[in-house]
């Protein structure tokens, strides 16, 4: 049953390179969503973190021409094998923290690395955390705060691993992207019940799809698996007031993020906006 009274306030985003390569095409659909912030991974098909200085400048003043805000800086940092020196990464985050202080926010989601064929999950702990702590320390420095995702195959892909990483380097600028439809990809077949408890004090920003346990395919909002209602009938009432982020992957996924195109991502769209209205809660 829909609610007749508006609860809480979240503020809608999304990520524009799943919608169109062009910022412009990007900014105009999720616009005519409801949004009025974008999530910003790549622009004109080149990933935020090797864009030169002129593009981030561009791509700044295009979306400022439209009012629009970023809701974070959607980086690929931890998205490599966790051999590689700690360096690498920490090298690249400084580009990720100027972007983000270029187009105005201090959100930039991160990874926790992935691993070789074989390689035990378990031993690859100390390096992990080592790396980790090394990007919480530029963050620190930066005054930004890194968003970990619970990507698959990643160190934190499991609730358990999640909250080790968190608690472990215990950074007030190191917080956490939930994401339902990666839990159920990886068996966590009720993310609400196994997980959310658990990662919920530490819980800073929603990215928004969903997954069927059966067969791992992305689904819209409430089309899965994922307890999405419960999970967000949850943050309401816990006082969450932060962005929500569209990231449907509905036509395409790979290893560095997906794609949906715009009538699909219209249709993820209307599909979350339907589970937030049942709850009470307004988007904007």
């Amino acid at each position: 049953m829909t609610q007749t009274t508006q609860t809480a306030t979240w503020t809608l985003s999304g990520f524009g390179d799943e919608i169109d390569p062009d910022p412009v095409v990007q900014a105009a659909v999720l616009q005519a969503l409801g949004a009025r912030n974008i999530e910003v991974r790549s622009a004109w098909g080149v990933n935020i973190v090797d864009l030169d200085d002129d593009s981030v400048d561009r791509l700044a003043g295009l979306l400022r021409e439209r009012s629009m805000g970023v809701s974070a800086v959607a980086s690929p940092i931890g998205k490599v094998d966790v051999s590689l020196p700690v360096e690498h990464e920490v090298e690249r985050l400084g580009r990720a923290v100027a972007a983000a202080r270029r187009l105005g926010t201090r959100y930039i989601r991160i990874f926790s690395f992935y691993r070789g064929d074989g390689v035990a999950v378990e031993s690859i702990r100390d390096a992990v955390l080592q790396r980790m702590r090394a990007l919480a320390d530029l963050a620190e420095a930066s005054d930004v705060v890194l968003l970990h995702e619970n990507e698959k195959d990643i160190y934190g892909d499991i609730p358990e691993r999640v909250l080790d990483v968190v608690e472990s380097v215990g950074s007030d600028h190191l917080r956490l992207a939930w994401d339902s439809a990666n839990f159920v990809q990886v068996g966590v077949h009720r993310p609400f019940d196994d997980a959310y408890a658990m990662l919920r004090p530490h819980l800073e920003y929603l990215q928004v799809k969903d997954a069927r346990a059966a067969t791992g395919d992305v689904q819209p909002a409430g089309e899965g698996d994922g307890q999405l209602l419960e999970t967000l009938t949850a943050l309401r009432d816990d006082g969450y007031t932060g962005f929500a982020s569209l990231e449907p992957h509905l036509t395409d996924v790979n290893a560095f993020g997906g794609f949906s195109g715009p009538e699909a991502f219209g249709r993820a769209g209307r599909a979350f906006r339907a589970l937030t209205d049942q709850i009470g809660v307004r988007l904007a």
